[in-house]
């Protein structure tokens, strides 16, 4: 009898994970998308992967946990007696094609046991965590900002947003989010992207 030869899984297969959101945080993802000129699906994962290791982000989820998650040594105690987060239904939804390596999908799935929700659901609920915390999408972009800008340009960039937080009368501190989203506008309908706009922007200041 001749054995079968057991098909061997690759260790870097991605699974497919399918949340549907609503029209808001969907157009954010694509609009995150157009100005870093990165796919949608590397969007969503690269923000679902930052809200996972954010503390904020898993304390502001720990108040539905149904079941214990452990983050690092941190262990949040759930309770059944938790409602769990009620996902609005009511208006547009649109769905969302994500793709995670099984490390990552397995943080989704652990995730998604202590909020009693499958792991589509509980993808859809730390996306929109995620990108409400705007140390998240900042960070995100002064990645982006900095992959794609000299080194000079990022200095004087910095300098730049130092300065006007320094003689800013108002009490809310710019950061490079609002920056970006400032200057959306300028370059949605053109063929420039997001570095050339804020280089652009940088010349107006120095």
């Amino acid at each position: 009898m001749i054995e079968e030869k057991k098909r061997k899984v690759r260790s870097d297969k991605k699974r497919d994970v399918k949340p549907t959101v609503n029209q808001q945080l969907h157009e954010c993802i694509y609009r995150l998308s157009y100005i870093t000129n990165n796919p949608v699906k590397d969007v969503g994962v690269h923000i679902c992967l930052a809200g996972i290791e954010s503390k904020k982000v898993i304390e502001l989820l720990s108040n539905s946990f149904r079941r214990n998650y452990r983050m690092g040594q941190t262990v949040y105690f759930g309770e059944l007696e938790h409602a769990g987060i009620q996902i609005q239904k009511e208006g547009i939804r649109k769905r969302l094609t994500l793709r995670f390596v099984q490390a990552s999908y397995d943080q989704i799935a652990d995730l998604a046991y202590a909020l009693d929700v499958t792991p589509s659901s509980a993808t859809a609920i730390l996306l929109d965590a995620a990108v409400r915390n705007t140390e998240v999408v900042n960070e995100y972009l002064r990645e982006y900002v900095e992959e794609n800008l000299d080194k000079n340009r990022v200095r004087e960039l910095k300098e730049v947003l130092q300065f006007i937080n320094k003689n800013n009368p108002y009490d809310e501190e710019i950061t490079l989010t609002m920056l970006v989203s400032y200057l959306f506008e300028d370059f949605m309908d053109s063929t420039r992207n997001i570095s050339k706009v804020i280089g652009e922007w940088i010349d107006k200041y120095k």
